[in-house]
């Protein structure tokens, strides 16, 4: 049996041993580290069970219910189908295994990944999270640090919730690829649905990654552990709006546990959506004043580590130069940076309103209008 051959079956038992509900991470590395691999865990017996002191007895149950053969071929089966999508996996002990995540204190036993070089995070990573329901405010500036960071050379990595997290995504994958989101479900489930196109793209061009198997559905108790991800790849972490009780805290809470520096934006503070950002600037948070603020402010080490990008910066593929079509051209023209509804649009040019729709969609997809809320839209050029 060839070395790959011997890697594929161990990723089997590894794809098993990940999929038992009930065990947590850190005792299902014990198991490992113990038995030496996971096949040797899956082939333990009644003994070598009782051996294992770090588990309960439900947890003990939970693993002889899964040692059965029919178990572990349908296992087989589900890795398979996930491997034929292109859906990559790596582990604890594994060399592809991030050596970020290796260092926080809840590192997860297995990861899931999609897209090319999924696992890879050697250059300086912000996270950029916040609000679901986001302001057009939030989601303007969120878009706008989102592309300047990914241009100075930084991955931006969020959850690819919808509002901020969304927003920060799409101004990063502008200037580059390998952008990455973590999700709370497998890595072939898309959630939201509403942000499929960018799940898409992050899937061609980007990174997606999860601890969770493929299939499993956004379970709400997935979410909060997933954040721990994020700010464990990240370097440093920004929240761009958040209010007083938000899951973004908890992404900041997990940064400041491991040494991560946490900037916030600073927002109105009549805004619920900015109470939690102004939280943070309370508790010693940095405040983002500006994408270019924000590089200068960065620990020496991340700056150090920028330098070679920005020697040798990668030809942006969206540049300014890009000709518009009418009536790309004309509906382009009569937007700004201030939110515009659609019937106002339709007022303006006397289109139909067909053609309108046809334009802005068109204009979205290449990056020059964004739509902030229902039917408003601001141009971002």
């Amino acid at each position: 049996m060839g070395e790959s051959e011997k890697m594929s079956k161990e990723e089997e038992f590894v794809f098993w041993l990940a999929c038992i509900q009930g065990i947590s991470s850190s005792k299902k590395r014990l198991l490992q580290e113990t038995f030496g691999c996971a096949k040797a865990v899956y082939y333990i017996e009644e003994t070598g069970r009782k051996s294992c002191w770090f588990l309960t007895e439900k947890e003990k149950a939970a693993l002889k219910e899964h040692q059965k053969e029919a178990v572990l071929d349908e296992r087989k089966r589900v890795w398979e189908k996930a491997r034929k999508k292109g859906i990559k996996l790596t582990y604890w002990t594994d060399s592809a295994y991030p050596e970020k995540l290796s260092r926080i204190v809840q590192p997860p036993y297995a990861l899931f990944g999609a897209g090319k070089e999924c696992f890879a995070f050697e250059g300086v990573t912000a996270a950029i999270v916040g609000a679901r329901e986001a302001s057009a405010y939030g989601r303007q500036m969120t878009y706008e640090y989102g592309r300047e960071l990914a241009k100075a050379g930084m991955n931006i990595i969020s959850g690819m919730a919808r509002g901020i997290d969304a927003a920060g995504l799409e101004g990063a994958l502008l200037e580059g690829k390998g952008h990455c989101a973590v999700l709370g479900s497998g890595v072939d489930v898309c959630y939201p649905k509403d942000n499929q196109r960018l799940y898409q793209r992050l899937w061609e061009d980007g990174r997606i990654l999860s601890e969770y198997p493929p299939g499993t559905p956004p379970l709400a108790r997935n979410f909060p552990p997933r954040n721990r991800i994020i700010s464990g790849l990240a370097d440093v972490v920004l929240v761009m709006e958040a209010r007083k009780r938000s899951g973004s805290l908890i992404t900041a809470d997990f940064a400041l546990e491991q040494g991560k520096d946490v900037y916030a934006l600073p927002g109105p503070v009549t805004s619920d959506l900015s109470r939690g950002c102004h939280q943070l600037i309370r508790q010693g948070a940095g405040i983002l004043v500006s994408p270019e603020e924000f590089l200068c402010d960065l620990p020496y080490k991340l700056q150090k580590s920028l330098i070679e990008f920005c020697k040798n910066p990668v030809k942006n593929s969206n540049e300014n130069e890009i000709m518009l079509e009418s009536p790309e051209k004309l509906l382009y023209s009569v937007l700004s940076l201030e939110p515009k509804n659609i019937q106002e649009i339709e007022d303006q040019l006397s289109l139909p309103r067909g053609e309108i729709m046809e334009a802005l969609l068109n204009l979205e997809m290449n990056g020059w209008i964004q739509e902030v809320s229902k039917n408003d839209y601001i141009r971002l050029k």
